[in-house]
């Protein structure tokens, strides 16, 4: 069996002609041509604008068995587009279903693990999705236990990582191998060790604050007042505790709940939800909303102006935000309780949202650490002048990455999607995340969504960068059924 380069036109008024390799074999030529015409036709189709949203008989696109993009297995991957009958200009309607929220485990190669390694990944996910849906009350959703969840299912998978270099060491010594014992299987989430306690025993750590919060008002004879318990708080966080803000994070560990318990040290919005918690033991009600690069918080009830007054050189607000309400840089720093009344107060769904999106934000910088100014969305805005669109071979020469810290972003990307499903552009940068994972079967079908709840002119950008992605997921798969001792082709 050889393969061939040959030629096709891929649309109407397009201008292009696409090179690809085919099978010259009388059985595969033909579905492969048919197939890739027909994947290309249905991308192309998915403009703006968008008659009206029902649903339809699902379209299937050829993908890869298990979504693993390496082309070993044909299988089917149903997206819901359809389209109405022609009306007399020729023209047709796009339906199109409501997204599907991410997946609800994290998406990784089943075959080559541990069954212990993979049930905790499930579970922990499966927790964090039951934590932040079970209720429509958002009162009823606990930040301290789903960032603490968030915080599992990561050290699960590091603590993976650790464990499979651990045993191709062990594989590579000769005589070595009661060096490296395999740890003991855990099998509950919950049994999970972080920085030496589990799940519960960092929920336990917040209780603790809230009775050294109650134990400093009996001491120093304070009343309940609203005011003098906010003292009291931030007494023992920042006095008797000495917790630190770090207005900008260069380390992932300090967007962790319990490294934050931990060390003392972490984000803005860690504390902030380490504020809420506490206070929320204490029967305080505490919003909060995103002011520019920062998250304020301050007490739902009560005279805003006493939040303001200045006493032995800092506000009662300043102190429970840091140093941000100082900077004149800041947004904050512009705040008073006039302006607070304005500001839209985020739920406790969002604020787990943002600490999702620093994750998303930290490890992507660490793991295109080696390619500096690399972003998310480069690949679809070439930077050639002249150049409208990016070759077939440019989308094919992908930045080498971390792939550890990829895989962690596209984890938080994951769940961030399952909060906001219907946000088109976190499901772009998710798309673009698995890009970067090479994992085209599963970029393909994220970005044809996108597309089709995106703005028209942010669709008119991903349409030919989806086209050539899906042309390159069929060369993938094509490669794979090349035997070896094909000729080269020029």
């Amino acid at each position: 069996m050889i393969v061939g380069p040959t030629q096709f036109n891929w649309g109407e008024n397009h201008g292009e002609v696409c090179h690809c390799y085919c099978l010259r074999s009388s059985a595969c030529k033909s579905s492969i041509f048919v197939t890739a015409f027909a994947s290309i036709l249905v991308i192309r189709s998915l403009r703006r604008p968008m008659a009206s949203l029902s649903a339809s008989q699902p379209l299937c696109f050829p993908v890869d068995a298990g979504g693993r993009g390496d082309g070993r297995s044909p299988s089917f991957l149903d997206l819901r587009f359809g389209f109405d009958r022609r009306l007399g200009n020729g023209k047709k309607t796009r339906h199109v279903g409501t997204p599907p929220p991410s997946v609800a485990s994290p998406t990784m190669k089943r075959d080559s693990l541990p069954d212990s390694n993979v049930k905790i990944l499930r579970l922990a996910r499966e927790k964090f999705v039951k934590e932040i849906t079970s209720s429509s009350d958002d009162k009823d959703v606990s930040l301290a236990k789903a960032m603490l969840l968030v915080a599992a299912e990561d050290e699960a998978f590091m603590s993976l990582n650790r464990d499979m270099d651990a045993r191709a060491l062990r594989n590579e010594r000769e005589g070595a191998t009661d060096q490296f014992n395999d740890q003991s299987e855990v099998e509950d989430v919950e049994e999970i060790s972080l920085a030496g306690k589990n799940i519960s025993g960092w929920l336990n750590e917040l209780d603790v604050l809230a009775k050294e919060v109650e134990a400093d008002l009996i001491s120093r004879e304070i009343g309940c007042h609203l005011l003098e318990v906010l003292e009291a708080v931030n007494f023992v966080l920042f006095k008797s505790r000495g917790f630190k803000r770090y207005p900008v994070l260069v380390d992932s560990k300090f967007s962790y709940l319990h490294t934050v318990l931990n060390t003392g040290c972490g984000s803005d919005i860690m504390f902030s939800v380490i504020y809420v918690e506490v206070c929320q033991r204490l029967g305080v009600a505490i919003v909060g909303s995103p002011v520019g690069e920062d998250f304020l918080i301050w007490p739902q009830s009560g005279n805003s102006a006493e939040l303001f007054r200045i006493a032995s050189g800092n506000s009662l607000f300043s102190t429970m935000n840091g140093k941000c309400v100082k900077d004149p840089r800041s947004k904050a720093s512009e705040m008073d309780c006039s302006s607070l009344l304005r500001l839209d107060i985020a739920t406790k769904r969002d604020i787990i949202g943002i600490a999702l999106a620093n994750l998303i934000r930290l490890y992507w910088k660490r793991a295109s650490k080696a390619n500096h100014g690399l972003m998310l969305t480069s690949p679809l805005r070439p930077v050639y002048p002249g150049k409208d669109k990016a070759s077939l071979g440019e989308i094919s020469d992908i930045p080498l990455l971390r792939p550890q810290y990829l895989r962690l972003a596209t984890m938080a990307s994951e769940r961030l999607l399952i909060l906001q499903p219907n946000n088109w552009s976190l499901r772009r940068d998710h798309g673009m995340l698995l890009y970067y994972s090479r994992r085209y079967t599963e970029a393909v079908q994220e970005l044809s969504i996108c597309m089709a709840f995106a703005p028209e002119e942010e669709a008119e950008i991903l349409e030919p960068f989806v086209e050539k992605l899906h042309l390159l997921r069929l060369l993938a798969s094509w490669e794979c059924l090349d035997p070896v001792g094909t000729l080269p082709v020029s």
